[in-house]
């Protein structure tokens, strides 16, 4: 069998050496280009907005063996001159003013995730979203891989990419998770794209709505005429998107009996194909483990993506085993008194925080939310908190957002909730162990960012489950 060589990889390739190349931000996705780059003999600096004390100490050793340039702390941009392609980081928006400079003056603004969509040989399925883009993702990537692909996870999730692009062949299938700050200035589009739905969210980094909306359409704007976009007919916006399609266009929906489409009826529990009117039983969600409207919503979306690709059989093993990922209604602990401990970090908005408090329908949760400001509003969370808790535990810069909401509806309700403030996540936990009851749930979704306390989501999830392990008993 002849082997196959990338000849768009080797064009670029050929495109990099000697060339002067900027890497802006060193996290995990552009810490690989260092290598890469330095393969090429690019002549690469390196930018990174921390104070070099902060950069980890074998990555900082790795750019002085190189002998890289390095600007680091404040105006760490100011040096941003001359470039003829910049690798920016996804928090490095493209509507910094260095680097509209850069691409006025003709320099490439590209980002790691960008590259692999344009060089990789194969079929690249891409997800976006407000809410629900993991666990999509993570659905599509393993029906996949149930049914033999060799499949490659990336984006905000899995592993960077671009340095294994020249291992990848023509059979092989990429799943990327795309965040709003990957795909602004995005120029192409995967083959296939899913939007779960788009509502109010990093409102504090994006300009304003219109601009968030706007990054999220190139998921499909570059598509061609044999593209594939799988859109919520629930979301008011992503409906929208429909009629602005290049290629094909598919709904799915849990609210509306569309004639075409796919469906999750709540009335028998089934997930259904809908065309021309007619409905077809496709699988039955009682058979999930996942649960909840929205999980339901989230495999009609990973079945559409794979319908063509891959045996029914695959499709149904998946869904019928798959638990869930990582920070996302995670089941950390169930005490004797039947206590159930539920870490849901990664829900970093009031939607997110929503759709868990509705995926277990009762009226005995602990919820434990707050955290760092994204400028969103809270008013819509007020109702679900109050319907579905016995106790409100507070944490962070969204604390007062979120009593604000509560008191509005108990004000209207006239009903009560224990509400609680805390200063650190280890005290929310305590007080949860001191309030639980029998059979009580405590679910930890803060509805807000993390970054006034911790790194990422991540990083606020395992050091919940670790406290839930040191005080729960």
């Amino acid at each position: 069998m002849e082997e196959y060589i990338n000849e768009k990889l080797l064009e670029f390739n050929n495109y990099l050496k000697g060339r002067k190349v900027a890497i802006i931000g060193l996290g995990v996705s552009n810490v690989p280009l260092i290598d890469y780059l330095h393969d090429y003999k690019s002549e690469v600096v390196v930018f990174d907005g921390r104070e070099i004390d902060s950069i980890e100490k074998n990555v900082l050793d790795k750019i002085v063996n190189y002998g890289m340039k390095f600007f680091f702390g404040k105006g760490y941009l100011e040096n941003l001159v001359g470039f003829d392609i910049i690798f920016r980081s996804p928090s490095c928006l493209p509507t910094t003013p260095e680097l509209m400079k850069e691409a006025e003056r003709g320099a490439i603004i590209t980002t790691e995730v960008e590259m692999v969509i344009e060089l990789a040989p194969c079929l690249v399925i891409g997800v976006t979203g407000s809410d629900g883009k993991t666990t999509t993702t993570t659905l599509i990537h393993e029906i996949l891989k149930e049914d033999g692909y060799t499949c490659h996870l990336g984006g905000n999730i899995g592993t960077p990419l671009f340095t294994k692009i020249k291992d990848m062949l023509p059979e092989d299938i990429v799943v990327l998770e795309l965040s709003s700050f990957q795909l602004m200035n995005m120029k192409i589009s995967p083959k296939i794209s899913v939007v779960t739905n788009i509502t109010p969210n990093h409102l504090n980094i994006h300009s304003d709505m219109e601009e968030y909306i706007d990054a999220k359409k190139n998921i499909f704007k570059y598509q061609d005429e044999n593209g594939l976009l799988i859109l919520n007919y629930d979301n008011e916006i992503t409906k929208e998107f429909y009629d602005e399609a290049p290629g094909k266009a598919v709904y799915f929906s849990s609210k509306s009996k569309i004639a075409d489409g796919y469906i999750y009826d709540s009335e028998d529990g089934k997930i259904k194909v809908c065309e021309n009117g007619l409905r077809k039983h496709v699988f039955d969600t009682r058979y999930m483990k996942l649960r909840g409207v929205h999980n339901f919503e989230n495999a009609c979306s990973a079945i559409i993506a794979t319908r063509d690709l891959v045996k029914k059989e695959s499709i149904d093993n998946v869904l019928t085993n798959f638990k869930g990922v990582e920070h996302r209604l995670e089941l950390v602990k169930e005490t004797k008194n039947r206590v159930k401990w539920y870490n849901d970090s990664v829900s970093s908005s009031p939607t997110r925080t929503m759709a868990g408090l509705n995926a277990f329908a009762l009226k005995n949760i602990i919820l434990i939310a707050g955290g760092y400001d994204k400028n969103l509003d809270y008013t819509a969370l007020g109702k679900p908190i109050v319907d579905n808790c016995k106790a409100l535990i507070l944490l962070g810069q969204t604390s007062d957002k979120i009593e604000k909401a509560v008191n509005l509806e108990l004000k209207k309700t006239k009903k009560e909730l224990e509400v609680y403030r805390c200063k650190s996540l280890y005290q929310t936990v305590q007080t949860a162990n001191q309030i639980a009851k029998n059979g009580d749930i405590v679910l930890f979704s803060p509805a807000s960012a993390s970054f006034d306390m911790f790194k990422n989501f991540a990083e606020r999830g395992e050091i919940f489950k670790q406290y839930v392990k040191e005080i729960v008993k």
